[in-house]
């Protein structure tokens, strides 16, 4: 096998990314083939090789060390019933409706409402 680095620029953004290259013989196509893994950025004005993933090496270490968390116990259950006078009071009061009705009507505006529903 050989292995080397290969450097390839992409068109669209210009940025040069290096790679690492392995050789290897395909016996059923009878040719030779390579596998790349990527290395990293080129940086451009000192030629070096900056890794494009620095978190891998960080968060290996760090997952071991961080226990994983079970499931939360449910500590607060509420349970509330809603009928339609409740959907239709909120519609009045989104659109305006039932401000306007008050505004006409004020002595009448839920009797006008109740009849309305």
């Amino acid at each position: 096998m050989i292995v080397g680095i290969i450097y390839q620029r992409n068109t669209t953004t210009g940025i040069t990314y290096a790679y690492e290259n392995t050789a290897y013989w395909d016996k059923e196509k009878h040719q030779s083939r390579a596998k790349r893994k990527l290395i990293g950025k080129v940086n451009p004005e000192t030629g070096e090789i900056l890794s494009t993933r620095p978190y891998t090496k960080h968060t290996e270490p760090e997952k071991a060390s961080i226990p994983k968390r079970g499931p939360v116990p449910i500590t607060h259950i509420q349970r509330s019933f809603y009928g339609a006078s409740y959907l239709f009071d909120q519609i009045g009061a989104i659109t305006g409706v039932e401000a306007d009705l008050k505004a006409c009507f004020p002595d009448t505006y839920k009797k006008m409402l109740s009849l309305a529903y």
